[in-house]
């Protein structure tokens, strides 16, 4: 069972959720808007959806990432807590295992909650500041990058290997993940491959989404 909280107010999330500001300052400056909740083993608290619409920008998809960012956060911790190597203490040690494997916890999120579809404008963003992100995403990128690799997966594969990717063990590491996910592909490239993903989506008039007769889904649980 999984409570979720509603927040009137960013201060009053960021005093129920602590580990959402060290986050948020971690975070590349285009990802840190959409930083609006944090789903623990037992509760997930997330701000209102009037103060979500409060916090979008001007730009095209902002409003539609923040008010889907309950489903994500409900997304990634379903893969979470699906995953015998996520802890479920809230603690030290399970932090940094949710930093470390960002990319793919936010990455499914973003991709199963649909968020994925309006993230053009910040990738462009991204991409205009600061150096070229690394590849899978680190913790700087993660928040917002992490559902472009699912998506190319999607495009090169289908959901169910997006699916896979997700539920897959994590011991390892991430290149032998992404390469089997990836049908044997090496992971550099990989990488290549999606840089060129991230620079399509960066140019005006691109969309991320990708042609489905079927809505998104949140992995099946075992």
């Amino acid at each position: 069972m999984l409570d979720v909280v509603l927040h009137g107010s960013a201060w009053q999330l960021d005093a129920a959720a602590p580990w959402l500001p060290i986050q948020r300052r971690l975070t590349a400056p285009a990802g840190r808007r959409y930083l609006v909740g944090w789903a623990g083993e037992s509760a997930m608290h997330v701000l209102t959806p009037r103060v979500l619409a409060r916090r979008a920008s001007n730009v095209e998809g902002s409003l539609e990432m923040l008010m889907l960012a309950p489903s994500a956060l409900f997304t990634r911790r379903l893969v979470a807590a699906e995953n015998p190597a996520f802890p479920e203490s809230a603690g030290v040690r399970g932090f940094r295992r949710t930093l470390q494997w960002a990319w793919l916890l936010e990455g499914a999120g973003q991709y199963f909650s649909g968020q994925a579809n309006h993230v053009r404008p910040a990738v462009a963003r991204r991409l205009r500041e600061g150096p070229p992100p690394k590849f899978p995403p680190g913790r700087r990128d993660a928040p917002l990058l992490g559902g472009t690799v699912f998506d190319l997966l999607a495009r090169e594969q289908d959901e169910s290997a997006c699916v896979a990717l997700a539920r897959a063990p994590l011991d390892a590491g991430a290149n032998a993940l992404l390469e089997s996910a990836f049908g044997g592909r090496r992971a550099e490239e990989t990488e290549a491959v999606w840089r060129r993903h991230l620079a399509r989506l960066a140019e005006p008039g691109q969309v991320i989404r990708r042609a489905s007769r079927r809505p998104r889904r949140s992995p099946p649980r075992q």
